[in-house]
């Protein structure tokens, strides 16, 4: 096996966000050399790795030349350059997940239809060049707007009631999608690496914020029946084999009014559904990536105890130097982490941090989870 571990073996993660910053929380623990690029000078991500450069993930030329620096590269967030990926692995530097992988998922449109292709239970959808030519289209109201490219953390997502919703959608290529009634969201992050190993985490449950669209509740175990469960992590895998990732793969669903598991979108990289892992888990999402395209032995997934995590945003109406009213008191609570991801700028609705609430029972947590969620806010000094 090659020697990651105290070792002149580099890894290169292209991202410096919190998702960054939290990987290399383990690749501190197994003393692996890490690379970043991010386009902040002040990414979340700079204080722990052992080399940081600053450029733009989208330009070829920059990720290109990054990316001949190290061993084995890796992504925090889907917007990169997937030419410069093809090109680096043509070079043979190991890129997971793959570039063909990510281009599939990268535009939401691309990644619909692969669902379809695959026979992968999906809502239905059709996509358009323009919000002009679907609304050229008579469509039936409601459903759900998604631009193609560059939405995350509930950005490029609408609901669309009415003609008059259209006026304030960008004219960028776009999917609209059947408004599905489920009961639950649920999500399961598969981890593979390129040996073949396969493992999947415990169902959670999401619960979402009506205005900012972002996941307020992650609830691990999620509050379904054992049927539902093996239905979701068997839809999870089947997404897992068709998309041929190596790391993890967050799948995101819809638990329907009558059972059925429908996959909403995917994530080919560590995920907000899989936070509560640091504290809940034998092995967080977190080494578990990094388990995963370094080809080591997956961790055990199962959780230690029950889990609940609740995101930390910008209050509306806040902006500037960021200020965490409260979390002195939350401190003081059993079974209570949080977690700041090192953005010194908040604004309304942005993820500035995450608590985990842990206890061994789960409903328990939960009643915690809503009195941080009301103790805590994140507003400017």
């Amino acid at each position: 096996m090659k020697n990651y571990f105290s070792s002149p073996f580099k890894l290169g993660i292209l991202g410096g966000g919190q998702l960054g910053k939290m990987m290399l929380y383990d690749t501190r623990k197994y003393d692996i050399q890490t690379h970043v690029l991010d386009p902040s000078a002040e990414a979340p991500a700079r204080i722990a790795c052992d080399h940081f450069e600053q450029g733009s993930l989208m330009d070829y030329d920059t990720v290109v030349a990054f990316g001949r620096q190290v061993d084995v590269l890796t992504f925090e967030i889907e917007s990169v350059n997937v030419d410069a990926l093809e090109t680096l692995e043509k070079e043979g530097i190991t890129v997971y997940p793959s570039a063909n992988t990510l281009r599939k998922i990268q535009d939401k449109g691309v990644q619909k239809q692969f669902y379809a292709d695959q026979e992968i239970p999906t809502a239905p959808f059709k996509r358009y060049e323009t919000a002009s030519a679907l609304l050229a289209d008579a469509p039936s109201y409601p459903f759900v707007w998604k631009s193609c490219t560059g939405g995350y953390d509930g950005k490029g997502v609408s609901v669309i009631r009415t003609a008059q919703d259209f006026e304030t959608l960008p004219e960028v290529p776009c999917i609209a999608e059947a408004m599905i009634p489920f009961k639950n969201e649920l999500a399961v992050i598969v981890a593979r690496n390129p040996s073949g190993a396969v493992i999947t985490y415990p169902v959670v449950e999401m619960e979402f914020h009506p205005e900012a669209n972002q996941v307020e509740y992650v609830i691990c175990p999620a509050r379904i029946d054992d049927a539902v469960a093996e239905k979701a992590r068997a839809v999870a895998e089947k997404v897992s084999k068709a998309f041929e990732h190596v790391g993890l793969l967050a799948v995101e669903m819809f638990q329907t009014q009558d059972d059925e598991i429908l996959v909403n979108e995917v994530a080919p990289r560590p995920h907000n559904s899989g936070h509560y892992s640091i504290e809940g888990s034998y092995t967080n999402q977190f080494e578990q990536h990094i388990r995963a395209i370094l080809d080591l032995p997956l961790g055990k997934t199962a959780s230690k105890v029950a889990s609940v995590m609740v995101n930390l945003v910008g209050e509306e109406n806040y902006q500037g130097q960021v200020l965490y009213k409260n979390i002195e008191k939350i401190m003081e609570m059993d079974g209570v982490t949080a977690h700041i991801y090192g953005k010194k700028e908040t604004r309304p609705f942005r993820k500035m941090g995450h608590v985990t609430i842990i206890d061994q029972d789960l409903s328990t947590a939960r009643t915690t989870a809503e009195a941080v969620k009301k103790m805590i806010k994140v507003i400017s000094e």
